[in-house]
């Protein structure tokens, strides 16, 4: 994933922040738990997210307890008591969109992501053949929306949508498993991963369009707006303002989905990250955009 999905922070009570970094650390445990230390370094936002809110669905109340720090053992942090399943499904998430993330960062033209892709591609393979044998229908959800994105990549000038269905496809795959398919949410999960992975694929080419720019590489928003390193900063500027009405019609979308589901627990904090945390991303987009706009 792409770390887009996190809370606004100065929203979440004290406690509510205490909760969060718990699912967080524990995330971070199980990784290195199920696939070793080296799993740590794909820690996500995103991953977080899914597991609290596979927790947030559970009757049984989901306890906390204090520990040492894995990474730094000078650290205390907290920690979910016992091993929770929710976690070791999004620990396998993790483990598997690493594996293709590696395998298409051996494809990329910079020398430096493939050198980075060659040195992590056993640690990664090794996790992702243990995650894809324990969950083989979450590896298989993940196997089909890669092949789509090879494909719609392939095409000569694929439409925004087409560019976006894959990340859609492959969320709406992952979130539809968190429950059965005769269950009354299953479609509302469906919808709403839908949705939600619509809008991180637009987010990350939005967050994009000036590092594209500068490399010339291809970015649906670039060409659809025709910006070139020559385009004016007003040009630019409406580029930038058509993007956030793209991904605000998207995101609404994923957050009339979101207020359907029954949560019971953790309620509040998922409600800051889908409400609140995802508008907040286009915003820091939008200001971000502004500051390097003019270095294009």
């Amino acid at each position: 994933m792409f770390g887009y999905i996190k809370p606004q922070q100065s929203e979440l009570l004290v406690r509510e922040f205490e909760q969060y970094k718990g699912v967080y650390c524990s995330l971070c445990r199980q990784l290195g738990k199920s696939y070793g230390a080296m799993a740590r370094m794909t820690l996500s936002y995103d991953c977080t997210f899914l597991a609290m809110l596979m927790m947030s669905r559970s009757d049984e109340c989901c306890g906390f307890e204090k520990g040492r720090c894995v990474v730094n053992p000078l650290k205390k942090c907290t920690f979910n008591k016992g091993e929770q399943p929710e976690l070791v499904f999004a620990s396998a998430l993790s483990a598997i969109m690493t594996y293709y993330k590696v395998k298409d960062d051996l494809r990329d033209p910079g020398w430096t992501s493939r050198i980075r892709a060659v040195f992590f591609l056993p640690f990664a393979s090794r996790a992702h053949k243990k995650a894809a044998r324990e969950f083989p229908a979450l590896e298989g959800t993940v196997a089909q929306a890669m092949e789509l994105q090879r494909q719609t990549e392939q095409q000569k000038d694929p439409p925004l949508d087409a560019c976006a269905e894959p990340t859609a496809q492959m969320l709406s795959g992952v979130f539809s498993q968190l429950t059965e398919p005769d269950s009354p949410e299953f479609r509302i999960l469906e919808q709403f991963g839908y949705f939600l992975g619509r809008w991180v694929y637009l987010m990350d080419a939005a967050d994009d369009i000036p590092k594209d720019l500068k490399k010339n590489a291809f970015n649906p928003f670039v060409r659809d707006y025709g910006l070139t390193t020559q385009s004016t900063d007003e040009q630019m500027k409406e580029a930038a303002d058509r993007c956030n009405q793209v991904l605000n019609m998207t995101v609404s979308q994923a957050i009339a989905a979101f207020q359907l589901l029954d949560l019971r627990q953790f309620a509040s904090i998922l409600t800051n990250i889908v409400c609140l945390g995802l508008p907040q991303m286009q915003k820091e987009f939008m200001q971000k955009w502004e500051k390097e706009k003019n270095d294009v």
